[in-house]
């Protein structure tokens, strides 16, 4: 099948691209340096595919749901829940399963209610935890100071406190580098003096915007790097467009100049700005669809040939939600010139998608 054949909308991932992003991201935190991050592309065979590449098989995960998924997928090497719950039953029957499947698993606590959750829970099976501290994002996170107590009451619960971690969120994506850079030692000087406190083998932090700027911790949670989005290539990283949405042109107007595709607003991540329509300039987006100019490029003053039936390619701005809005990804080898000239060579379903 060609990509040109595929129904529409419809996202397609360039082996070739991905395998860049990969190396190029091995190159500086290579091994276990990286802990990629499952909630950038929701997809096992994606993570399957990254710890072959990379030789890393450390994840972490955004939600129960992914922890779960990569368990069953037989990728519980050493996950990380990065993010707080007090879902007990959840949490319980994830402890029930990384019993099961001889799973590491850990979840972040930033409070008494977080660790009491999954003191709880691991009556069901192990679990350990990692202390999550707030290092300038005003997200989730304990203050520094009181780190060190929270790690005291984990281990008094008899857990396994195996280290800290920080997200500097506030910082990742500004595409100052300078800034980045300033901003980032700041937050490390947090995480620093909270692991002195509670002590423990992991420093973890990071993403992909800061993800060769840490001389520090021992492992960055980048997970964007793989796939990439217009918002992330603002900050010149060694990363390319690994991933395409295809839409098909089902009207156009030769009046006015534009042209409209069926990939709206359902179809993209939305909050780091509209996608990108490749050689076309963007006019808006709604719920299903996508207008946008159909002016041929520099101003040249007349209208591209453009045809009801014809495919448009498009970037999105942020790739993580937008991976969550589709069922599939095809993977594509470029045959020839024309971008639409590409065969589908397999398809991995978005498995770990929703809550």
């Amino acid at each position: 099948m060609r990509i040109a054949d595929l129904p529409t909308p419809a996202l397609v991932l360039h082996v070739d691209r991905l395998d860049t992003n990969i190396d190029a991201m091995a190159a500086v935190r290579p091994g276990h340096a990286l802990r990629s991050h499952v909630k950038a592309h929701k997809t096992t065979a994606l993570a399957r595919y990254i710890a072959e590449r990379s030789g890393s098989r450390t994840f972490c995960c955004a939600t129960l749901r992914e922890m779960e998924g990569m368990v069953d997928a037989g990728l519980g090497d050493d996950l990380l829940l990065a993010n707080e719950t007090v879902d007990v039953a959840h949490l319980g029957r994830l402890a029930a399963l990384a019993g099961e499947r001889d799973a590491r698993v850990t979840i972040a606590i930033d409070s008494a209610e977080t660790l009491a959750a999954v003191a709880r829970a691991r009556r069901s099976g192990p679990l350990e935890v990692l202390v999550d501290v707030n290092v300038g994002l005003p997200r989730c996170g304990v203050s520094p100071d009181r780190a060190g107590a929270l790690a005291d009451a984990a281990r008094s619960d008899g857990l396994e406190v195996r280290g800290v971690m920080g997200y500097e969120g506030h910082v990742v994506g500004n595409p100052d580098r300078a800034w980045r850079i300033e901003q980032l030692a700041e937050s490390m000087a947090r995480l620093r003096a909270a692991h002195g406190d509670v002590g423990g083998d992991i420093t973890s932090a990071g993403g992909t915007g800061t993800f060769d700027l840490h001389d520090w911790v021992g492992e960055v949670q980048a997970g964007s790097f793989a796939l990439m989005d217009t918002h992330y290539a603002q900050l010149g990283l060694p990363f390319v467009q690994a991933i395409e949405l295809i839409a098909t042109v089902v009207s156009v107007n030769r009046a006015d100049g534009y042209a409209v595709a069926d990939a709206g607003l359902k179809a993209f991540g939305m909050d780091h700005g509209e996608p990108t329509v490749l050689g076309h300039t963007m006019f808006f987006t709604s719920d299903e669809h996508t207008t946008f100019l159909a002016e041929a490029p520099a101003g040249a003053g007349k209208l591209i040939d453009l045809r009801v039936g014809d495919r448009a390619l498009m970037w999105p701005a942020h790739i993580d939600p937008t991976m969550s809005c589709h069922e599939r990804v095809h993977l594509i080898e470029q045959r020839g010139d024309d971008p639409l000239d590409a065969e589908v060579v397999d398809t991995w379903p978005i498995d770990l998608r929703n809550w």
